[in-house]
């Protein structure tokens, strides 16, 4: 019980700031190396797709006042022309989104919980196992008793 009441928090907690740390790592990295600009879409985005999004041609002009073009997802039925937010790695490249804090958070909490679930589990599975390991020795001692018992009280039905 001792192992629970102290290992369990100290499990979550340290296994949740360590997710929730390297996380915002990566929300600093990301968030470094990209950027969001404004595109335009050079066609028409028709049909209906399962996530409701679908890819497009969109265009944009970087810095360097060079135009770009580039494929990304946009919503279905948005029209040629409209105006989308694109993110740029550091060469210029369509790439995702950077990381979110809430998505920092979220990993946080998630990896701290299923810590607090994985210390659970152990301790349980430890208490099962002493468990069976005590009923089997247990067990064993009562059989060698009864060998030693079960002659003389059956002899005394022999008669």
């Amino acid at each position: 019980m001792f192992v629970l009441v102290l290992g369990l928090p100290a499990a979550a907690l340290s296994a949740g700031l360590t997710a929730y740390e390297s996380s915002i790592r990566t929300v600093q990295a990301q968030s470094a190396e990209r950027q969001e600009v404004a595109a335009r879409l050079t066609s028409d985005v028709k049909g209906v797709a399962t996530d409701g999004k679908q890819r497009a041609q969109v265009r944009w002009t970087d810095d360097n006042g060079t135009v770009r073009t580039g494929t990304t997802l946009v919503k279905s039925g948005t029209p040629e022309g409209a105006t989308v937010p694109v993110w740029l790695d550091r060469e210029g490249t369509i790439t995702s989104p950077p990381m979110t804090t809430l998505t920092a958070r979220t990993n946080g909490w998630f990896v701290g919980g299923m810590a607090a679930v994985g210390v659970v589990g152990g301790f349980f599975a430890a208490r099962a196992g002493m468990h069976r390991v005590l009923n089997r020795r247990r067990y064993a001692q009562w059989d060698a008793e009864w060998n030693l018992v079960e002659p003389l009280w059956s002899a005394r039905f022999r008669r």
